[in-house]
């Protein structure tokens, strides 16, 4: 511990333990021996990486003893991915950079019956045999366009992208199958080149992913509208079993008849209807019922326009009654009489109304006659 401070250890992580307590133990291995690492918890949190077993690392630690069991121990304060841990560290910022720009967001509609099928992949690897053996039994109607590409080393990104491009450009595709078979990540590393994702991100047509096996995952399988596991499994997502196409097409056949003899039955019965409705005997009962509702009608009429006269009637001498009674005329007939002055032609109410020699007017209920007051 004197004699090595500080040191740096290259190795493959292996037996990684995330303990509860936030301390990580693991081991740094080569292909002659392995050395016992400790990251403890106020250490690790400065790792900005997912450590996963296989990965090369770089570790920088303290040389100690574990006196419990007597082995050598690197007590690490610092750690950060090489070679393949480099890759993973790339994708993951990758990843994020991508993510924020909402770009694994944009998902289309996959089409349920498409007639073309595009792939891109490699012409003769194990993945584009599976897809068209997959595509031709499922679907022997759909029709398949290969463009054959790259899929690793030298070229394989901007090969990809072309690919993409020439499909959205000058095909007909429905769907883009987009992948190849398994292997090592730095064999999957096209998929994972930032065009390839925009230019898959970007396509007109909907996209399947179908890169490795299904413990792989490429920043591909993020932009494509649809992941899946293999390319095999990419055809059987693509396409409809023909058989389930039938059986479809089938139902449809069944519902259609349905409704097209119910709508003939319905038709049929509103014919039988209306030429009941219109036959001569029932166009003559309806005449004839018509008539008689017209006489009824006339009946009626006639019954109301009298009954209303007749309440006209009374209602009137009831008013005639009411007036005669109120017309201060009347009290004359009951041998009363009026007196006016003649000067003004008011009536007398008091005697000192008038005066010795004043000209008055007495009203009968049957003449009058012209006074002076003496």
């Amino acid at each position: 511990e004197a004699n090595f401070p500080v040191v740096a250890v290259e190795g493959e992580l292996s037996n990684y333990i995330h303990h509860a307590s936030g301390h990580r133990y693991f081991t740094l291995k080569d292909d002659f021996s392995q050395l016992r690492c400790v990251m403890f918890k106020w250490q690790a949190e400065r790792i900005d990486f997912k450590p996963e077993e296989g990965i090369k690392l770089l570790a920088v630690g303290n040389l100690t003893v574990y006196e419990r069991s007597g082995q050598y121990q690197l007590n690490v304060f610092r750690l950060q991915p090489l070679g393949r841990g480099e890759l993973l560290f790339q994708i993951e910022e990758l990843k994020k950079k991508l993510s924020s720009e909402g770009l694994f967001e944009q998902k289309r509609q996959i089409p349920s019956y498409p007639f073309t099928v595009g792939v891109v992949t490699s012409p003769t690897g194990a993945a584009v045999r599976d897809i068209i053996s997959v595509l031709k039994r499922r679907a022997p109607h759909v029709r398949i366009i290969i463009r054959p590409t790259l899929v690793q080393g030298t070229g394989a990104s901007a090969d990809i992208v072309q690919a993409v491009k020439e499909l959205n450009l000058f095909s007909n595709a429905d769907m883009i199958i987009i992948g190849r078979g398994g292997g090592s990540a730095e064999d999957l590393w096209s998929f994972n080149d930032e065009a390839v994702v925009r230019a898959v991100a970007g396509s007109r047509i909907p996209t399947i992913s179908a890169v490795g096996h299904e413990t792989d995952i490429t920043l591909t399988d993020f932009a494509a509208d649809l992941r899946a596991p293999t390319p095999s499994a990419a055809a059987e997502l693509a396409v409809r079993d023909v058989t389930d196409v039938r059986e479809v097409i089938t139902g449809f056949q069944i519902h259609l008849k349905q409704k097209i003899l119910s709508r003939l039955n319905d038709s049929a019965m509103r014919i039988d209807s209306l030429r009941k409705e219109f036959s001569p005997e029932r166009f003559l009962q309806k005449i004839q019922f018509r008539s008689q509702m017209v006489d009824e009608l006339s009946m009626r009429l006639k019954s109301g326009f009298a009954l209303s006269i007749s309440r006209f009637e009374t209602d009137l001498e009831k008013l005639k009654s009411r007036l005669l009674a109120m017309n201060p005329r009347a009290v004359l007939l009951r041998g009363y009489s009026i007196v006016y002055r003649e000067s003004d032609n008011r009536v007398i109410m008091k005697d000192s109304m008038v005066g010795k020699g004043d000209g008055i007017r007495v009203e009968f209920a049957e003449g009058r006659l012209n006074a002076v007051v003496k």
